[in-house]
């Protein structure tokens, strides 16, 4: 299959595997979620290769080069050669993964009060009321 000289930003977005399909992919570029060049764009432009693309999954933000484009849905491990992750991106993304397993690992697992907890709290509150 030959390589295209221009694709719909979508239709990339879907073939690169960002985004599961190409109505979802429609939607996170009407939803501002995916940048051109720095630019909001809609679904419908086109991008080539060579354009950066910003684009914001979740709590990941991904900065990319374009370097190639099919029109195609591909395999990961090909889809991932169309385009290129920027170092200071990969590293970010990194840190906030370690940040949010840190945050995860650190949070207390709190429960229910029990009866005789609630009976506890009911009369610490009202101790410190002044009733």
């Amino acid at each position: 299959m030959a390589e295209l000289s221009k694709l719909r930003i979508d239709k990339w977005l879907w073939a690169a595997r960002f985004y599961k399909t190409r109505s979802i992919a429609s939607d996170a570029v009407n939803g501002g979620k995916v940048h051109l060049n720095g630019e909001r764009v809609k679904a419908a432009k086109a991008v080539k290769a060579g354009d950066v693309l910003r684009i914001r999954r979740g709590e990941e933000i991904w900065t990319v080069s374009i370097v190639s484009l099919f029109e195609k849905r591909r395999q990961a491990s090909l889809a991932q050669t169309m385009y290129g992750e920027h170092d200071e991106s990969k590293k970010q993304r990194e840190e906030n993964v370690a940040n949010r397993k840190a945050l995860s690992a650190s949070r207390v697992v709190s429960h229910r009060p029990s009866k005789k907890e609630r009976r506890h709290i009911i009369k610490f509150k009202n101790m410190n009321r002044g009733d």
